[in-house]
C-alpha cells in the first residue's frame, strides 16, 4: 500500500503567537520562518495581515524569504481583510489566504446574531473574493468541532462550489473527543460533494488535552492535513504539536501516512522557538522536553544501558538529541552508576562497584542528582580509588 502525504501547516507564527507575553518582532519572525522552511513544513501561516501594520510587515518580508513552503494569511470573511492579506502575500512564490467564519449554533446566533443561510452567503462571498487575488484558498469553520454535521457539510459543499482548495475543520474550544473528530471528518469525507476537489485539515486545540489525539483521529479518518505549532503553543491551553504528531505518524508506519518533515531538527527548532518566544517547554513534554529521553529508576537505567530500545521507542538521534540520558539520583542502581562512571574515566569491578555504590547513595541522599564532579569526589573518598582509573 503507497504511503500518503499529511501536509504540515505551521501556525506558530500566528495562533502560536497569540500567546500572552510571546509578541515577536518582524526580525524573530523571519529567523522562525527561515527554520520552518528548513524543517519541511508544507504551508507557514504567517499572521493576520489586518491585525496590526507590524503583522501585516511580517507577512510581507516573510512572503520575500521562503523558498519551499506556501505562506499563508488569514483574515476574517471580510472584503477589507481579504484585499490586505493578498497585498501582503504579494512576494511569495505559494500564496493562500485562509479566511472563514463561525459555523456552530453558538457562533450563528450569539456571536453574530444572524441565521444559518446568511453565514453559509458570506462564507462563499469570502472564498470567491480570495479567489480572485489567489488560487489557493483555505476556508476555516470555526468551532466545527461543535457545528452540526449535517448544516457543516453542507457549508463545506458550498465553499468548494466557490473555489475553497482546503477545508479546515477547527475544534476550536478543544472540546471533542478523538473518536468524535474522527467521525466528524469521515462523515466529511463521505457526505459532501466534490470533497475530491479539496483537503481535510485538522486544527485542534488542547483545552482537554486532545489535540494530538484529535488531529490523528482526523487523519486516520481522511484528513491530509494537520494545522500545528512549534511546542505545542498556542491560545488558552495550545495547539496541536508538531512535533508529536509528526513523530506519531513516523513512529507507525502501519498507518500509511507520512510528513516532509526532517526530524532531525525537531529539537533545535523547539529550542529556538522557546528562546524567541520566552516560553519554556515544559521539562515532561513529549519528543523535545528535556527528560524526554532521560531515565532516572534504575531499572529503567538498566535496560536502556542492555538495549536502548526497552524503554524508549523514539532514537533521540532521530529528532536531533545527541543520546539518552542516565540521571543519577537516589532511584539509579548499581548498572547506572558503573555507566556514568566509565564515561568519566572509571573502570570498576564488581567488589569496587560495591564500595561506590555505597558511598554514592549517601551522596544522593543528599541532593536531587548527583553530577560528574560529584563522581570524582566519590572516587577520592574511597579507599581503593587508586585502582579503578580506566
Amino acid at each position: 500500500m503507497s504511503t500518503d502525504k499529511v501536509q504540515i501547516f505551521d501556525t506558530t507564527l500566528r495562533d502560536g503567537e497569540q500567546v500572552p507575553g510571546c509578541k515577536l518582532n518582524t526580525e524573530q519572525k523571519l529567523v522562525i520562518a527561515r527554520r520552518l522552511d528548513q524543517l519541511g513544513v508544507d504551508i507557514i501561516e504567517a499572521g493576520f495581515p489586518i491585525s496590526s501594520p507590524g503583522d501585516f510587515n511580517s507577512v510581507v518580508e516573510i512572503s520575500k524569504v521562503v523558498k519551499n513552503a506556501t505562506v499563508c494569511g488569514l483574515t476574517r470573511a471580510v472584503k477589507k481583510d481579504i484585499e490586505v492579506a493578498a497585498q501582503a502575500l504579494t512576494h511569495a512564490k505559494r500564496p493562500r489566504i485562509h479566511t472563514g467564519i463561525g459555523t456552530s449554533d453558538s457562533h450563528i446566533f450569539h456571536k453574530f446574531k444572524t441565521s444559518r443561510e446568511e453565514i453559509i452567503e458570506r462564507a462563499v462571498s469570502a472564498v470567491k473574493y480570495a479567489k480572485s487575488f489567489v488560487e489557493d484558498v483555505e476556508f476555516f469553520a470555526e468551532d466545527a468541532g461543535r457545528t452540526d454535521d449535517e448544516y457543516l457539510a453542507k457549508v463545506c459543499e458550498e465553499v468548494i462550489k466557490a473555489g475553497a482548495t482546503v477545508l479546515n475543520i477547527p475544534d476550536t474550544t478543544g472540546y471533542c473527543l478523538p473518536e468524535e473528530y474522527g467521525r466528524k471528518i469521515k462523515y466529511l469525507k463521505e457526505n459532501v460533494k466534490g470533497i475530491e476537489k479539496a483537503i481535510l485539515s485538522c486544527h485542534c486545540h488542547n483545552d482537554l488535552g486532545l489535540a494530538t489525539a484529535n488531529s490523528i483521529s482526523g487523519v486516520i479518518n481522511g484528513a491530509r492535513q494537520i494545522e500545528c505549532t512549534i511546542n505545542g503553543i498556542g491560545e488558552r491551553a495550545g495547539n496541536t504539536s508538531l512535533e508529536e504528531v509528526v513523530m506519531i505518524l513516523k513512529q507507525h508506519p502501519y498507518l500509511n501516512l507520512d510528513t516532509n518533515i526532517n526530524t532531525q531538527l525537531l529539537f533545535s527548532t523547539s529550542k529556538m522557538v522557546s528562546e524567541n518566544m520566552g516560553m519554556v517547554v515544559q521539562p515532561n513534554k513529549a519528543i523535545v522536553g528535556d527528560n524526554a529521553f532521560a531515565h532516572s529508576s534504575g531499572i529503567h537505567q538498566d535496560g536502556v544501558i542492555k538495549h536502548r530500545e526497552t524503554y524508549e521507542i523514539i532514537d533521540p538521534k532521530d529528532v536531533g538529541v545527541t543520546d539518552s540520558a542516565i540521571v543519577l539520583t537516589a532511584r539509579s542502581g548499581r548498572a547506572a552508576l558503573a555507566y556514568r562512571s566509565k564515561k568519566v574515566g572509571y573502570e570498576l569491578s564488581k567488589d569496587q562497584l560495591d564500595e561506590v555504590y555505597t558511598m554514592f547513595l549517601t551522596y544522593a541522599d543528599r541532593k536531587k542528582e548527583v553530577v560528574d564532579e560529584d563522581i570524582h569526589e566519590i572516587m577520592k573518598l574511597c579507599v581503593s580509588t587508586n585502582s579503578i582509573l580506566a
